[in-house]
């Protein structure tokens, strides 16, 4: 078993890093201040102009899309170590395109939807968003009550979404509805494309989320959307979906341990240099046990994810793996974080360190994409035979 990566990928994940730290990690500053004087966290046109202009030079924009639209169709290992290099600022920008609805689309476009929208989406020229999840919903599929129905070659689409990150910058919105009330999550969901503009399409309204971020509720309706933009076949919408939100909790595990190594980088340069009661905090025991412990903990986050990502490239079925990283993963971070922000005292408190929108981050992660108690449901079912 070989855990280097190869020269290629060591090299990405090296171009990414200081693309970060050179381009992204100085507009921290702004950005906090945007969000500590109740702006919310974003970044200007001008300032994600310029960025997407540096990134695209430098070779990091469609790096798992397909090679026959312009991408360089890399694998899951390769991302691990990109999106850990993205997790660990707190400056919001994704590397066009996003890759959870991007392996959506790739698993389910026809050649008329490939070039409709997969092409454009993978070549950055549109924003995609996604809408699941629906007031009092959550996690559980089989509570959609979202339907869509044929009139003619048409489907007409009613019902509400929510949580729906994007909704009001996206082009389109891949949109999860009912087609069989009977068969439910096993054969009667299914998944279609929504341009922004289309009649009945609306968003009632954004919600702020903690840390400065924000989502949308959508209401839909009798939106009708022509035939061919069903994605995918009719009532197999799903296992698609699952391989979206698979390919978003790789994300956030690596996410996660980029912010968790930033928090324990930070503790190292300050614990040796805040001296209390005569010494410095560095030779605290209590200080040193989170030092090692957050060590140790990412590490075992990185083999976990890599070897997560390294069996989704042999395709074999990692749902297990994947409900395993993202509790995991997420809960490391959330600890090493605030054992880092105790650390750093009442500094660690305030919103001129990025400590506590890392925090918030995290927490939001925690929830979003599947809380951990149903990702701790899931690994306990495969564990059990499925006894509930």
């Amino acid at each position: 078993m070989d855990f280097a990566l190869s020269d290629e990928h060591r090299m990405l994940k090296d171009l990414t890093e200081r693309f970060v730290k050179d381009h992204l990690m100085p507009l921290e500053g702004v950005v906090m201040n945007r969000e500590a004087t109740g702006q919310g966290i974003y970044l200007t046109d001008e300032e994600r102009e310029k960025i997407d202009a540096v990134s695209k030079e430098l070779g990091l924009w469609g790096l798992d899309a397909p090679a026959d639209v312009g991408g360089y169709d890399l694998p899951y290992v390769a991302l691990v170590g990109v999106n850990e290099a993205m997790g660990s600022t707190i400056t919001p920008y994704t590397l066009p395109p996003d890759s959870p609805n991007l392996r959506m689309l790739m698993a389910t476009v026809n050649e008329q939807q490939r070039e409709a929208y997969l092409a454009p989406y993978a070549a950055g020229k549109t924003i995609s968003a996604i809408g699941i999840s629906e007031p009092g919903a959550g996690a559980d599929p089989a509570g959609m009550t979202t339907r869509a129905v044929r009139d003619g070659d048409d489907w007409v689409l009613n019902g509400r979404k929510i949580w729906t990150t994007r909704a009001a910058q996206a082009d389109f919105t891949i949109v999860m509805a009912v087609t069989d009330k009977e068969k439910g999550s096993r054969g009667g969901i299914s998944a279609f494309l929504v341009d922004r503009d289309t009649p009945g399409f609306n968003i009632l309204r954004r919600i702020p989320m903690i840390g400065g971020a924000f989502t949308y509720e959508i209401a839909l309706e009798d939106c009708r959307v022509p035939g061919w933009k069903l994605l995918g076949v009719e009532g197999q919408g799903f296992a698609p979906m699952q391989v979206r939100l698979g390919t978003r909790r790789m994300e956030m595990a690596a996410w996660c341990i980029g912010l968790a190594q930033r928090a324990l980088d930070m503790m190292c340069e300050y614990a040796p240099q805040r001296v209390t009661f005569g010494a410095p905090l560095s030779s605290r025991q209590s200080v040193q046990w989170w030092a090692a412990d957050a060590a140790m903990k990412i590490h075992a986050a990185r083999l976990m994810t890599y070897d997560c990502a390294w069996k989704l490239d042999q395709g074999r079925d990692v749902r297990q793996e994947i409900s395993m990283i993202k509790v995991f993963a997420t809960e490391m971070a959330w600890e090493i974080i605030d054992n880092a922000m105790q650390c750093f005292g009442a500094m660690g408190m305030t919103k001129e360190i990025p400590l506590q929108l890392m925090a918030a981050e995290v927490r939001n992660m925690r929830i979003y994409d599947g809380p951990s108690e149903v990702h701790r449901m899931v690994v306990a079912r495969n564990l059990m035979g499925g006894s509930r």
